[in-house]
């Protein structure tokens, strides 16, 4: 059968996913244990109290669905597991899911509903047949499957899920960063670091080269080359280029070696200025070799630093 698909829009207003019939109201069984509560003279589960907090598989009831989920769910991704005792598909489904929420790191837990014993938390999920899993976050389902999907598709669900959601959920972020922090160093990425190390900015270039041919979308591989071949630069340059590329502003060449020599002594609004101008005054060939040194020298900063901004916002008045 086919996964359901949601958005991952803003949390908050997603849209329930196809396969959970009807509006999924998550507060219906807070209001239902309260007043159950309260004809038996127990206090409700309060916010923050969800059983097994530091759990990566919890079973969850009526009485605690608010807590175990929706309130839960506003710091990490939550996955409801509804199963029942006589479903063979849940038998292989779960023993998957409690796994893989244990290698999780705290991204995300599992939420077991015996539906036998919580009837109505399945009615609330519209849930048609079993195994159904409903993924929480923020308080809304935002995606659900049904069936024993094999685990490679799970993982992937799980990782699209993640990805999208890393930046929203506080648990999901913490536990991105500390398998980044606990992941062995990449032996491909040392053997660069310690080119680097040594002064050897062409072995350096070629092992990024090397990782890059390997993975061409490798973020940090593209940005450590970036540095390595202007590094590489910086040991060749003529103290005299800014003198010849001010005595001719036509020279393309001079204009590059004396922009490098500017961001290697810290002066980079004059780089980038020379460049543009560079850029305003050609045409041709000449242009677009000014045009990709500068958005090359781009690559050297934060993206967020003042001065790339103020260059891009000149260099597009400068083409445009």
């Amino acid at each position: 059968m086919p996964r359901p698909r949601a958005s991952l829009g803003r949390l908050g207003t997603v849209t329930a996913p196809r396969g959970i019939s009807g509006a999924v109201d998550l507060t219906a069984l807070k209001q239902r244990a309260e007043a159950q509560s309260a004809t038996q003279g127990q206090p409700a589960a309060q916010d923050g109290s969800a059983s097994g907090a530091g759990a990566s598989v919890i079973d969850v009831a009526e009485a605690s669905f608010q807590a175990d989920v929706v309130e839960r769910s506003m710091q990490q991704l939550v996955v409801v597991d509804l199963w029942a005792d006589w479903c063979g598909p849940c038998k292989q489904l779960s023993p998957v899911l409690e796994r893989l929420a244990g290698e999780s790191n705290g991204a995300w837990v599992l939420a077991k509903v015996d539906v036998d014993a919580n009837p109505r938390i399945a009615q609330l999920f519209g849930a048609q047949s079993i195994p159904t899993v409903v993924a929480i976050a923020g308080g809304q389902p935002v995606d659900a499957f049904t069936g024993a999907l094999p685990e490679p598709q799970i993982r992937q669900w799980l990782d699209r899920l993640l990805t999208a959601l890393k930046d929203k959920l506080p648990g999901v972020q913490a536990a991105a960063q500390q398998a980044a922090q606990d992941a062995p160093p990449d032996p491909r990425f040392t053997e660069a670091e310690q080119a680097v190390e040594r002064g050897d900015f062409e072995a350096a270039a070629a092992a990024y080269e090397r990782i890059l041919a390997d993975e061409p979308a490798n973020e940090q591989a593209k940005a450590a080359l970036t540095q390595v071949k202007f590094l590489s630069r910086s040991t060749k340059l003529d103290p005299t280029a800014v003198q010849r590329a001010d005595a001719d502003p036509k020279d393309v060449a001079a204009a590059i070696e004396a922009a490098d020599y500017e961001v290697a002594n810290n002066q980079v609004e004059a780089a980038f200025a020379r460049l543009i101008n560079g850029i305003r005054s050609s045409a041709g060939e000449d242009r677009d070799k000014l045009r990709a040194h500068l958005v090359e020298l781009f690559e050297l900063f934060d993206t967020a630093d003042p001065r790339v901004a103020k260059a891009r916002r000149d260099l597009a008045s400068a083409l445009y």
